[in-house]
């Protein structure tokens, strides 16, 4: 058969001559590593500590503070791969030689496990995926392949540039990367409409644990399954992703209206917890409450006229004008959704600088009741203290609610109104910021635990929460006993599918960080759904 090809020049076929030999010995001297990486990858891609241009590519996407202190656990490579070829190199150089890959794409992980451990003991090398940017739109298609390390808002652009009705469900952070967000499941404005990203993708380009490069027709449906919700850095390196694009009109609708509590915010809020699930598939309308404000922004499908028709029908407390919405292209509400303006020019949208360090720890939830209006009041008050954090309100509903837990291993579906991220962000440094940021997002996670999701208290992947749990080691691989802990309330029934794929693929655990998916033990029975 002959060899199928596709974006970036990837060869997707390899024959089981390229895998890895059974000898996979440890060695305890990191040069001979290096060395092996050296037979296929060029001097200038690999920076070591003792490399001039180490920090600078270390740190070129953290994006959270918290992981830039001097006694955070630094890898003894990174690894700015150009090719496949480099990927499938690092991938056998560490296998062979007794070092673990972390793959970083755009370094948005809230718990910085792409680039540091936990375990001062781990030797490790990180490798970087930001040469994996390529955009190819088919626009007649309807279709696109992009590399893990572009941007949602290099992707945005490309699609907004090739054609004004087709757009792409996923989240509106443009300097998030493919890579971590669609391994997560990827949620974003269309996600009432079209599903998450992980719903949309037909096609993906991974390099598997023993170094062979394969392909959905080449990894079959089970492993295909995983790598699209299961979370990044448990079954191989994903380089590229074929996308399925979605149709929206050459017209979209936003609006931002902002309520404080005098203007009956918290009213509102305990309102929309019942209408926003239920609202047609073409409106999406979430809260942001920061600042002891509260944000309501909506995308809607169609008109500025329909869309103030509607809301006066189904959320008239909400006092909408018309004057409060404006029509725009679909790439341009993604502007808006990232910058609160519609004012900045599209190319915002490309910039992939990290000028904004902060810090940052999140938490999230899914509600499935509506919380009464006195949590609401005991929230705002905690939201009137100084080290207080953001809280995010993402509308579920629509297809969300309309397919089987199952599809993908995302299995937050029907039966939730709304998910709710906790997002603390500071810029002061020092313990005593640290520990009472810290503290007030747990506290806040903590009191709010009977009025959100049960058996298991479930929360998102992507907004990854190290206080959930993390890994241990059962002989030499990951405990699946002791993940469960954290696992179920990632991906509830779908944990235990995850860690057969993984059995399959990885048996030996060798991509394995604080909260990858551990192989299934062979005593432990599973079987498809």
């Amino acid at each position: 058969m002959a060899p199928n090809t596709g974006i970036l020049g990837l060869v997707l076929w390899t024959s089981r001559g390229d895998a890895l030999s059974g000898s996979k010995t440890s060695s305890a001297a990191p040069d001979v590593f290096l060395s092996c990486l050296a037979v296929d990858i060029p001097h200038r891609l690999v920076h070591t500590p003792a490399s001039s241009s180490y920090a600078e590519h270390l740190f070129s996407s953290i994006r959270n503070l918290r992981f830039v202190a001097p006694d955070t656990p630094r890898p003894l490579a990174i690894v700015a791969a150009a090719e496949p070829k480099h990927v499938q190199a690092t991938v056998r150089c560490g296998r062979r030689h007794g070092v673990r890959v972390r793959t970083r794409s755009g370094g948005h992980d809230y718990e910085g496990i792409s680039y540091t451990s936990l375990d001062h003991h781990e030797r490790f090398a990180v490798l970087d995926l930001a040469a994996f940017r390529s955009i190819r739109v088919d626009a007649p298609r309807a279709e696109a392949w992009a590399g893990s390390g572009a941007t949602l808002g290099e992707l945005y652009f490309a699609i907004g540039a090739a054609n004004r009705t087709l757009a792409f469900p996923a989240g509106s952070c443009p300097t998030v990367c493919l890579g971590g967000h669609l391994s997560g499941g990827g949620f974003g404005a269309l996600a009432r409409k079209y599903g998450l990203s992980a719903d949309n993708v037909v096609d993906a380009v991974v390099v598997d644990a023993d170094g062979r490069l394969q392909n959905r027709s080449t990894m079959g449906e089970d492993y295909f399954w995983a790598i699209r919700g299961g979370g990044g850095e448990s079954f191989g390196v994903v380089l590229a992703w074929k996308l399925h694009l979605v149709r929206v009109p050459e017209t979209v609708t936003l609006f931002s209206i902002r309520r404080s509590r005098n203007q009956s915010a918290i009213d509102l809020i305990t309102r929309w917890q019942e209408i926003s699930p239920v609202l047609p598939w073409d409106l999406y309308l979430r809260v942001v409450v920061d600042k002891q404000q509260a944000y309501f922004v909506a995308l809607f499908l169609g008109s500025c006229g329909r869309l103030h028709r509607l809301i006066r029908t189904r959320f008239p407390d909400l006092g909408m004008t018309q004057q409060d919405c404006e029509e725009v292209s679909w790439v341009q509400s993604t502007v808006f959704f990232a910058f609160d303006s519609t004012a900045m020019p599209l190319e915002v949208l490309l910039q992939r600088g990290n000028k904004r360090q902060s810090y940052v720890k999140a938490k999230s939830d899914h509600v499935q009741v509506p919380m009464p209006r006195q949590v609401w009041e005991s929230t705002w008050a905690r939201l009137e203290r100084p080290e207080a954090a953001s809280l995010m309100l993402e509308p579920y509903g629509g297809f969300m609610g309309s397919i089987s837990s199952s599809v993908t291993p995302f299995p937050h579906r029907k039966g939730n109104l709304y998910q709710l991220q906790y997002y603390s962000e500071w810029f002061e440094n020092g313990s005593a910021t640290l520990k009472k940021r810290m503290k007030w997002v747990r506290d806040l996670y903590k009191e709010l635990e009977p009025y959100v999701s049960k058996n298991p208290r479930a929360v998102y992947v992507n907004y990854r929460d190290l206080d959930l749990g993390t890994n241990k080691l059962e002989g030499n691989v990951t405990s699946y006993a002791n993940a469960r802990a954290w696992g179920e309330k990632y991906f509830k029934g779908n944990f235990e599918r995850l860690a057969a794929v993984k059995a399959m693929v990885d048996p030996e655990d060798f991509f394995r960080n604080e909260q990858s998916i551990p192989p299934l033990p062979t005593a432990t029975l599973w079987s498809p759904i």
